[in-house]
């Protein structure tokens, strides 16, 4: 397989890991566990299903891993594009990685209260359910943040995409709409929550951008060429 095609395929099967294991906590945990506005109710489902939301939290960290090592696969592929473009991608997703990361702290402080630690004894459990719910409330918020250079990465990333050569302009410009949608969710998730469910449905198809990136990586590739000899991050 020519050497360029084979990054690319890594690449495209890096993606749907890191997709895969990020995305399904953020999708079950408020879907299946988090009851709106019933504190209680969420601890006991939370409490009921504990190594479930564990492997949740373990799931998100590794999909910010492999982020990491996707974006490194992306730069190898299309540092010879542009090394400009190619650092900034990097920049942002390293930038996006520690938010990630440290906004698990959130859901590992609310399992805390929920099992009612000794030195939390001055807290009765209504209020310890209470404090878990804010601290699950916060870990939203932070994907919220993180969501914002989630976005960002993709700008640099679709022109790299347009300029190549070798993959389809027209993923670059999907990849650049899938940037406009999230920002725009997560800006007004912080600024006009009360529009955040008008803007959330209108940015679903344009959020799919990536999805389409992440299949052309991994069905068809890229055309056959060598890859430039550039330094490799």
């Amino acid at each position: 397989m020519n050497p360029t095609r084979k990054t690319a395929r890594i690449a495209g099967t890096l993606y749907l890991l890191s997709a895969a294991t990020a995305g399904v906590p953020l999708l079950f945990v408020p879907s299946a566990l988090i009851v709106s506005d019933n504190a209680a109710a969420t601890a006991n489902n939370i409490l009921a299903s504990e190594i479930v939301f564990r492997a949740c939290i373990v799931s998100e960290l590794v999909g910010a891993i492999l982020f990491v090592f996707l974006v490194r696969t992306l730069y190898r592929l299309l540092t010879g594009v542009d090394k400009t473009y190619s650092s900034l991608m990097v920049t942002l997703v390293l930038v996006s990685v520690p938010i990630t990361s440290l906004n698990v702290l959130n859901d590992i402080v609310a399992l805390t209260l929920l099992h009612g630690a000794k030195f939390l004894s001055v807290f009765d459990q209504p209020q310890r359910d209470a404090l878990a719910m804010l601290f699950l409330g916060l870990h939203g918020d932070g994907i919220n943040l993180a969501n914002i250079f989630n976005g960002l990465w993709l700008v640099p990333f679709g022109i790299l995409v347009m300029r190549s050569g070798f993959i389809p302009r027209i993923l670059g410009i999907l990849l650049i709409a899938d940037c406009c949608a999230l920002v725009a969710v997560s800006l007004t998730a912080l600024l006009l929550p009360a529009y955040l469910d008008i803007v959330s449905r209108v940015a679903i198809i344009p959020e799919l951008g990536e999805l389409w990136m992440m299949a052309w990586l991994l069905i068809k590739g890229v055309r056959e060429q060598p890859l430039p000899a550039a330094s490799v991050l």
